[in-house]
């Protein structure tokens, strides 16, 4: 018997399709959470999951991409929420508007941060991120005359009048746009030339440095992307909500929660972070009600982080692969045929 290469394409296309059916089969199922919701509560917990899966897809633009594990990004996020808040009731402005000027300035806040802080590394850039956070939460209290201080902030709510569940289904949607949004373009980076530059910083940074990848933009501009997305999030937080606390929109456990549903699903993945916050987000909710604004609700949710890490490194989708490829049947690299069907074969072929 003689061998040849076999076709693999005609076998991947069909797994492609399935995958695909799949991912919409889930965002139409998703896209009908809120009529399938039987009351408010679960209406509003939709909401939050489907917030934390925007805000930790959006952290991975950053942690995924290039290895580097932010637990700042929650100053993003109560940045996002504070200016968005401010432009609206110190201003008057209407609410697209002041969202859009404050995803605007964290932007540019979070490259000009940026600049300094990807320049550290490891646990370097960890400290780096949190002390972000403490920074803006001072910031926050102290600045009274324009933040509310400790009291919060109160923003009008977008619709006047509109009843809490209806509050609920309106925000379900437009986290869902802009969950939408941030996979996209975590999809469109992947397949850059961008993002190939960041696997290769995320690999080995000094040889991607060494080959000519400009590693300190590259880095800033995936660090204010990410920035911008999570500040949106937290804009439109704000306005759902309509009360911000300084305590709780820049506390380290947001950013920390981000950080968790990403390594829970798989950094290295589109919907590793989307999977985490499905589990992660419920499991918080549910801890929170159980035992309220307490140590054990942060114990319970940085033991969850502990078993991640220590049982789950690369997350749940690289394990789930790992399991089917063992268990699953062998892809034959090679396909056996006669030397008479080889035969036939090549005088088939023109000359």
């Amino acid at each position: 018997m003689a061998v040849s290469p076999s076709a693999s394409s005609g076998t991947a296309a069909p797994g492609r399709l399935a995958g695909r059916a799949a991912f919409v089969a889930g965002g139409l199922l998703l896209a009908a959470y809120p009529w399938a919701a039987p009351n408010a509560y679960l209406r509003y917990a939709g909401v939050l999951v489907v917030l934390y899966a925007a805000l930790s897809t959006a952290w991975n633009l950053v942690g995924g991409f290039t290895g580097y594990i932010s637990l700042g990004h929650a100053a993003f996020f109560g940045l996002g929420a504070y200016a968005t808040g401010i432009l609206v009731v110190r201003t008057g402005l209407p609410h697209a508007l002041a969202l859009v000027l404050a995803v605007a300035g964290v932007t540019a806040f979070a490259a000009a941060v940026g600049v300094a802080a990807v320049r550290v590394r490891g646990s370097s850039f960890v400290i780096v991120s949190i002390a972000l956070v403490s920074m803006t939460n001072l910031v926050a209290q102290n600045a009274r005359w324009l933040t509310g201080g400790s009291s919060g902030l109160r923003v009008p709510p977008l619709v006047e009048g509109l009843s809490r569940t209806a509050n609920h289904v309106v925000f379900f949607y437009l986290f869902l746009a802009l969950l939408g949004l941030v996979l996209a373009t975590w999809w469109a980076v992947d397949r850059s030339r961008f993002g190939a530059g960041l696997k290769a910083i995320r690999e080995d940074e000094d040889k991607a440095e060494s080959l000519g990848v400009p590693t300190t933009a590259y880095k800033v501009v995936a660090y204010a992307a990410s920035a911008a997305f999570v500040a949106a999030a937290g804009g439109l937080y704000g306005i759902w909500f309509g009360s911000l606390d300084p305590i709780f929109v820049f506390s380290i456990v947001i950013g920390a929660n981000m950080v968790l549903m990403a390594l829970l699903g798989g950094m290295r993945f589109l919907l590793g972070p989307l999977l985490g916050a499905f589990l992660v987000a419920p499991a918080s909710e549910y801890f929170l009600l159980a035992y309220g604004e307490s140590q054990l609700h942060i114990v319970l949710s940085g033991a969850l982080l502990a078993v991640v890490v220590l049982f789950l490194p690369d997350g749940i989708i690289p394990a789930l692969r790992a399991t089917w490829r063992r268990r699953g049947p062998r892809a034959a690299s090679i396909q056996e045929r006669s030397a008479a069907e080889l035969a036939a074969a090549r005088e088939e072929v023109p000359a």
